[in-house]
């Protein structure tokens, strides 16, 4: 069948980047998958309304859509404006954008994200947690143009990471519910899960800290209870070794090949959906290694400091080293990107200015080919 990942885990000759794909239990129509990109519509409430409905709705001609962050709990929560999936008026929101990006045609799920350190009381109404005490250099914006500096966080007891543990799963189970396609736990740019693995970040002496082994056993722990709980082929996971920011730093490259190894092993029996990788590199030996070790489809992303190009993901995916790739700004400005890419059509400019603001304005109101904004 067209689009089946083959068993050898490499892209099957004649597939290319607005071909068919299966990921684990996730058909997807095309290869190029929406990065899960921070917005901040959300209010204070963290209930997505109306233009988050729309603005993902608008993009369901993407593969595969994961949403922005997610938080799972209030301690969790890292931006103003930030969607939750704690309450149930946050999950009637988010049915409402499920079902707007499935009457559309799309694909979508959840990136559930607990932000760990990156955050501050007066965002969080509560503590701030990391695996160990230890404070971000810098400030964080919280809310109203407002910064402070980063507090030094609560390090969590072996038995409130079990709680916390049991927060994700209870909150990938709401987005299931909810009718998303699925979850992707993420694992990346120096949030909770990433300060686990980052020995910077975690200098934890009990079960979760000091080795590469231990430092990766809360994430597997993690990956596999949500897996039990929604099943493995609805569940993705994120991660971006020695992306070095957050100060989730990982400056060691053997104990990062340590660690990452350590890591895609534990979840290799697992059978997950995907690996989402982002790297400098996609195509190295590194991120190549990981996928083999992982034996599961990969999702590739060389992005964040750089923008994703057609060129770039379409050599990715003609060259067998990745099953998709996700790709932000351009979507973000395009709603219409398959269309654009495949017809080789100019594309539109992203406004940074309305990343991180409110309302309408830069969020959905860039025009497609049609000149249609809806």
């Amino acid at each position: 069948m067209p689009g089946i990942v083959a068993v050898d885990n490499r892209v099957a000759p004649g597939m290319d980047l607005f071909t068919p794909v299966r990921l684990g239990d996730l058909q997807l129509a095309n290869r190029v998958v929406m990065a899960p990109l921070t917005r901040m519509r959300s209010g204070r409430s963290g209930i997505p309304g109306d233009i988050v409905a729309e603005h993902y709705a608008q993009r369901a001609g993407v593969g595969l859509i994961i949403t922005e962050g997610t938080f799972p709990n209030e301690e969790s929560r890292a931006f103003a404006g930030q969607p939750g999936i704690v309450t149930e008026e946050q999950a009637a929101g988010w049915r409402r954008v499920a079902d707007a990006v499935h009457e559309r045609g799309g694909r979508i799920v959840m990136q559930v994200m607990h932000g760990g350190r990156v955050s501050h009381p007066e965002l969080t109404g509560t503590r701030v947690v990391a695996p160990s005490a230890i404070a971000i250099r810098g400030q964080v914006h919280v809310g109203g143009g407002r910064k402070e500096a980063f507090p030094v966080p609560h390090a969590l007891t072996t038995q409130e990471a079990q709680a916390t543990l049991a927060d994700l799963v209870a909150a990938s189970e709401r987005a299931v519910a909810a009718g998303l396609d699925g979850v992707e736990v993420h694992s990346a740019n120096g949030y909770l899960l990433h300060e686990f693995l980052s020995p910077a970040s975690n200098q934890r002496e009990d079960r979760y800290g000091g080795s590469p082994e231990n430092r990766a056993r809360f994430v597997i722990e993690v990956a596999t209870a949500v897996s039990s709980a929604i099943g493995a082929g609805r569940v993705g996971i994120r991660i971006s070794p020695e992306h070095n920011i957050q100060d989730a730093l990982e400056t060691d490259p053997a104990d990062v090949r340590a660690t990452y190894g350590a890591l895609v092993d534990g979840l290799r029996p697992l059978g997950l959906a995907y690996l989402s990788v982002l790297h400098v590199e996609p195509a190295g030996e590194f991120v190549q290694d990981l996928r083999r070790r992982f034996a599961g489809p990969l999702i590739a992303n060389s992005g964040f400091g750089t923008v994703t190009t057609r060129e770039e993901a379409m050599q990715l995916i003609d060259d067998a080293h990745a099953e998709a790739v996700a790709v932000g700004r351009p979507v973000l400005a395009n709603p219409d990107l398959v269309a654009r890419w495949a017809g080789e059509h100019p594309e539109n400019a992203p406004d940074p200015s309305t990343f991180y603001a409110s309302g309408p304005v830069g969020y959905i109101d860039y025009p497609t080919l049609t000149g249609s904004r809806s």
